[in-house]
């Protein structure tokens, strides 16, 4: 890959992909910002969150004077990611839905759209991650001058891409990237990788973000929300109730409504 100069950053209309927005646009690359809706729903009070999501990432790209797309994955979110949550609670395993929306979603779909649709060089996300081929004075804290294009401008291709974590490992996600593909880790990048969440925030105040700033962070599984996880497994699965038994001497000790529901409130 010859210098990288179109770049498509993932923006999920939180503070951390409007500051990885920012950066790339300080750093003097052509980018375009695209929002990914991968869930249907209603939070509590009736509110689409996927459509005010999509507004604040919407505001972002106008603030940066950035092109702004929008994807819809739904369909492939429901076949690739969910279906497999719901299949291995009822074989009584602990699903996590993170890594397979990254393996299967934003690594692969997106990636895909980012690269053969809107002919990027690169995609880039708000991940505190970083990965073997990044040049560690592009993205720092001290957000020091430093030449145009820092990123590899030539990349080794026979070279593994090693994930490495970022600066700031009270937020390391490089778990939660562990199954992506050597070919979408070689054409991504982390702008936060060198930078913690409180920086970023400052950056993003300084920026005048502040409606990204004001939302709560989210946390656990993102198509859930503030609802109650048993009460919303329970609207796709069917209870297998059965009966805990003793190992020692095969005695019926009680009853359960069925393995996945000792799974969702462990």
């Amino acid at each position: 890959m010859g210098i990288v100069r179109h770049v498509v950053c993932a923006m999920s209309g939180g503070v951390d992909s409007s500051v990885a927005a920012l950066l790339l646009k300080r750093r003097g690359y052509q980018v375009t910002g695209v929002f990914m809706k991968n869930w249907d729903s209603l939070d509590e009070k009736g509110v689409c969150t996927s459509e005010r999501d999509c507004e604040d990432a919407y505001k972002v790209c106008q603030m940066l004077d950035m092109p702004f797309h929008q994807v819809s994955y739904v369909k492939e979110y429901w076949h690739e990611v969910f279906s497999n949550l719901l299949g291995e609670y009822q074989k009584g395993r602990t699903p996590n839905p993170d890594i397979m929306c990254n393996k299967h979603i934003k690594f692969k779909h997106f990636y895909q759209y980012a690269l053969n649709i809107l002919e990027a060089d690169a995609m880039a996300t708000g991940h505190y991650a970083r990965t073997s081929q990044e040049d560690e004075e592009v993205f720092q804290q001290s957000l020091k001058p430093a030449d145009d294009f820092l990123f590899r401008n030539h990349l080794e291709i026979r070279k593994t891409v090693r994930l490495y974590q970022g600066a700031d490992r009270l937020k390391d996600q490089t778990f939660f990237l562990s199954q992506i593909t050597q070919d979408a880790l070689r054409r991504t990048i982390f702008p936060l990788a060198g930078l913690t969440k409180e920086y970023v925030k400052k950056i993003a105040a300084e920026a005048g973000f502040h409606h990204v700033l004001k939302k709560k962070e989210s946390m656990g599984i993102c198509f859930i929300g503030e609802r109650n996880f048993e009460d919303f497994i329970l609207q796709y699965l069917e209870p297998k109730p059965g009966h805990f038994v003793s190992i020692e001497d095969g005695k019926i000790m009680g009853k359960h409504k069925g393995i996945f529901h000792i799974l969702c409130n462990a």
